[in-house]
């Protein structure tokens, strides 16, 4: 230990030993060992010395990353009603973009599957209505909401027309659900201030017209996805899916739908026959579908002739079917998936994750 402490404390009396004679005044700082060019503390000119470079710059060939304009200013409009003869009929949709873009219907509610988050989705319907001449009189950004001003459609006459768009986050990550609702008044009536509206649109035909033509732009559209184009405002629109799977009040987690029970049934059950999974019966007063599950089948690629050889070709034995209900619960605002084993056996509690994660897998 003492060797130990003499060998550190040997550098410090070396650095100290020059400091103090310098103190003293034994040792002149301009010496040579001392200061100098070549000395322990070399003076190299300091920094009045340095040479001035010039700055860098970006070469004319290459460009630097810019942050696009998000929101596109429109020309100024008129106080009064714009009045445009009939709303845009779409085209027929490019193949290659028919998938990303779709109509889905239910109970007479209909809506925009698109395969973008709302923050991509948000300046593109902005874009919408400013290539129509369309002004907007709301806009909520944070509730993926706009509404028109009152427009005159063709010969109607009689009565003035406004429309409100609603953007929410799909059921999956990196998807978004598109709204339209219709909204007509008397023309002879005074514009009202507020505007109260309904559950349903005042026309159906009129809604679906509507949702044609956002859907036909939307899929004409080849910048969608550019991270550039995406509103920063809307992103908070992303922050979780409508589906979710969380921690249940006991030890099996739970499949959490943000949909009404009439849509979350349908999709639950179109999401078991998508996965080809076999349904057994089911009770929707009862709220449960009873369905057989064996667990995903094993994909991977069979050992071939010298793996057989070392005894690797040994085949998995398939997992026995089991027999599980799926409830679907609803509670509060939210709609709750719970699987369940008729018969618990120790294989039961791992096919029964399974399950539930494989209707999220498979709605759309």
């Amino acid at each position: 230990m003492k060797l130990f402490s003499a060998y550190l404390m040997r550098p410090l009396l070396l650095l100290s030993t020059p400091l103090c004679l310098s103190s003293c005044g034994l040792i002149d700082r301009d010496s040579a060992w001392f200061g100098g060019e070549r000395g322990l503390f070399a003076d190299e000119g300091g920094y009045q010395a340095a040479q001035v470079i010039p700055d860098m710059r970006i070469p004319a060939e290459l460009d630097s990353y810019t942050i696009d304009q998000l929101f596109v200013i429109p020309e100024p409009y008129s106080a009064d009603a714009v009045a445009f003869e009939e709303i845009p009929m779409p085209r027929p949709i490019e193949e290659r973009r028919r998938e990303g873009v779709i109509i889905q219907s239910l109970s007479g509610v209909r809506w925009i599957l698109i395969d973008a988050t709302p923050g991509q989705v948000w300046p593109l319907i902005r874009d919408y209505w400013t290539e129509l001449q369309i002004a907007l009189d709301y806009e909520n950004p944070s509730a993926g909401i706009l509404e028109t001003s009152w427009v005159e459609i063709g010969l109607d006459q009689k009565n003035r027309h406004k429309y409100q768009i609603r953007i929410e986050p799909g059921l999956h990550s990196g998807y978004s659900e598109i709204y339209v609702t219709h909204l007509q008044d008397l023309r002879e009536n005074p514009i009202p201030t507020v505007v109260t509206w309904p559950e349903e649109s005042s026309s159906l035909d009129l809604e679906q017209d509507m949702l044609r033509s956002v859907s036909q732009f939307l899929a004409d559209r080849n910048d969608i996805y550019q991270a550039s184009s995406a509103s920063l405002l809307a992103g908070t629109i992303q922050a979780e899916s409508k589906a979710n799977i969380i921690a249940g009040s006991g030890r099996d987690p739970v499949l959490e739908l943000k949909l009404d029970y009439n849509r979350a049934w349908v999709q639950v059950r179109q999401a078991l026959q998508s996965a080809e999974i076999d349904i057994l019966d089911e009770n929707r007063d009862q709220s449960v579908i009873n369905v057989r599950f064996a667990g995903v089948a094993d994909e991977r690629d069979p050992p071939g002739w010298f793996g057989r050889l070392l005894g690797r070709g040994e085949e998995i034995e398939p997992t026995e079917a089991q027999d599980f209900s799926v409830r679907i619960l609803e509670t509060g605002a939210v709609v709750n998936v719970v699987t369940e084993a008729l018969v618990s056996n120790p294989e039961s509690g791992e096919l029964n994750q399974e399950l539930l994660q494989v209707i999220n897998d498979n709605l759309s």
